[in-house]
């Protein structure tokens, strides 16, 4: 009676949504592969199909999804893009989600809402999700909503290199625009060799979504050159406020450095007629051109997300890449 042999090797597969290709490409690229075709299309009624025009039975897939504008649809695409591997017998399916979808409604602020950011985990859960992979998380124990490995990448190393390299660093002041980045930029302040450490007191009206108000600086920024941090600039109100209060408390220039630029309306007009003079930002999102600023500089991650593919792929330590920092 005959044996079957087989070598019980996995492929790396990356596959990509509609949402950004241009960064699944660059990905393929930094991991010396390229992006798996695919067939995606809307029907009429604004139902999805997808399919995968090569096997992917036994490989280690990579989902590739940015959660752009419309998010809702990307989203269900890439649920339909998981299903999909399930059924198609992949061995492993990790999606990445360089900007994770809903992280801001992360808990109930009063009674009767949703906790949508654990919902999007269940979604990917059910749809057959074996791990996530995203980057700079709106706050961290979202990773503890999805039942299986979750692997945070830091945008900050490659954000900081970068002021490093620009900036002197013993006239920066890091300053958090509210209260909940404190310990964000606390770790700035570690990275750049000790700068000081400052924030903008504000309030939120629950009841108003993106609308902020800018209170009072909390720290000595007096001829300073402040660099404000945070996850995302969204509608640029509450980074633009923050700038307003530095300027107001004496501040030499602000510049602003944050992961996600989702940019919505009217972030671009606010920036453009702030006084900030330097806004820098990675491409999980994309930027386009209509977006672009003369003061916008856009930092690759790219190659951040593929080292991370690989050590996934790898079963290497994803950990490792950020020096031990969990």
């Amino acid at each position: 009676m005959g044996s079957i042999h087989s070598e019980n090797r996995k492929s790396l597969l990356v596959l990509s949504g509609r949402g950004y290709p241009e960064l699944a490409e660059q990905i393929a690229s930094e991991l010396g592969t390229q992006v798996t075709p695919t067939t995606a299309y809307d029907f009429a009624s604004g139902e999805i199909f997808v399919r995968f025009k090569e096997s992917v039975r036994g490989s280690d897939a990579f989902v590739i999804q940015s959660m752009t504008t419309p998010v809702n649809q990307w989203l269900v695409e890439a649920l339909l893009m998981v299903d999909a591997l399930k059924r198609g017998s992949a061995k492993r399916t990790t999606v990445v989600l360089p900007f994770y979808p809903y992280a801001r409604q992360d808990k109930k602020h009063r009674g009767r809402e949703p906790i949508s950011a654990r919902l999007m985990a269940d979604l990917f859960k059910t749809a057959g999700a074996n791990r996530i992979l995203t980057v700079d998380l709106h706050t961290a124990q979202i990773q503890g909503f999805f039942n299986g490995p979750v692997d945070h990448l830091f945008a900050m190393p490659l954000l900081t290199e970068y002021i490093k390299g620009k900036y002197a660093a013993d006239n920066l002041t890091v300053v958090a625009p509210d209260s909940g980045r404190v310990r964000v930029a606390e770790r700035w302040t570690d990275d750049l060799g000790g700068t000081p450490l400052a924030f903008i007191h504000k309030t939120r009206d629950p009841l108003i979504p993106n609308e902020a108000v800018a209170n009072r600086v909390v720290g000595d920024v007096a001829g300073r050159v402040c660099i404000v941090v945070d996850d995302m600039i969204d509608t640029g109100g509450t980074i633009t406020k923050a700038a307003d209060a530095l300027f107001d408390a004496g501040a030499a220039d602000v510049i602003v450095a944050a992961t996600h630029g989702v940019l919505s309306d009217p972030a671009t007009e606010r920036l453009k007629n702030s006084r900030i003079s330097e806004v820098v930002l990675t491409n999980t999102l994309p930027v386009p051109p209509e977006r672009h600023l003369d003061k916008l500089t856009v930092l690759p991650i790219a190659p951040l997300i593929a080292r991370a593919i690989r050590e996934v792929f790898d079963d290497g330590s994803v950990t490792s890449l950020f020096g031990g920092a969990s």
